[in-house]
């Protein structure tokens, strides 16, 4: 974020390219954050759950929600905050987005700017467009939610570090029931074990896909014996294939 301190200013902006591997915490009191990658992929560890995200989607988190930037490779992140008292018709619960293509300039040309200030009528114009843009994005389905319970937390851990595991097999090396582990998992995320899971394997492979790998190669990674079921899954719960999911003009 800019170290200048702008009074009256509508918009801020934090702009910084990681060139390896590093963790992040970027709160400001009374401003919201738009957390947003131009190039490579962020994870973002709240209290919520966890978020992966590639280019061309970004994360709302409004004040107060502690939340943990990680750069698992080179990225170049572009932030902007809104004053909380501004933004009240946004959302007040941490939620992924959709980037346009307008929006990606919005956001470029507050940071071309440092900061959106009130005195000057451009600002003040540029600032209300970036608003509306904001209020009427689509959601992205991209959150992973933490469970609660040992149990749970225990079979999760395992599942994270091999996704290709069966729940069955992996409900016994925790050693706790399925049914016992599926009853909790709905009482700690609102989702299924299979849903968790699901979801956990996307987020896996969204992070290789945008580190650049291939479909193949993502499709491994996510615990997929190959690509075809892969895609499947993707298309499920993307509503589009990987390809074109990376691709600015399919948002």
């Amino acid at each position: 974020m800019s170290k200048t301190r702008h009074d009256g200013a509508l918009v801020r902006t934090f702009a910084v390219t990681f060139l390896s591997p590093t963790t992040v915490h970027y709160p400001v009191k009374g401003w919201d954050q738009l957390i947003y990658a131009t190039q490579g992929a962020l994870t973002v560890q709240t209290t919520a759950g966890l978020w992966i995200l590639p280019a061309f989607r970004a994360l709302w988190v409004p004040e107060n929600i502690h939340h943990t930037i990680h750069i698992p490779k080179a990225a170049s992140m572009r932030s902007i905050y809104l004053p909380v008292k501004s933004a009240r018709q946004l959302p007040r619960t941490t939620r992924a987005v959709n980037v346009t293509p307008l929006l990606r300039e919005l956001i470029l040309a507050c940071v071309q700017n440092g900061a959106l200030l009130a005195r000057k009528p451009t600002h003040r114009r540029l600032a209300a467009v970036l608003r509306d843009q904001l209020h009427h994005l689509p959601t992205a389905p991209l959150q992973l939610p933490d469970p609660k319970d040992l149990r749970a937390i225990r079979i999760a851990h395992l599942l994270r570090q091999h996704p290709d595991v069966s729940l069955p097999s992996a409900a016994k090396q925790c050693g706790a029931g399925l049914r016992t582990l599926e009853r909790i998992f709905h009482q700690d995320t609102g989702m299924s074990l299979g849903a968790w899971l699901r979801r956990l394997r996307l987020q896996l492979a969204l992070e290789s896909l945008a580190a650049g790998a291939t479909v193949t190669e993502a499709a491994r990674a996510s615990g997929y014996n190959g690509p075809s079921a892969f895609v499947a899954m993707f298309r499920r719960e993307m509503g589009t294939t990987p390809a074109r999911y990376f691709s600015p003009s399919a948002i």
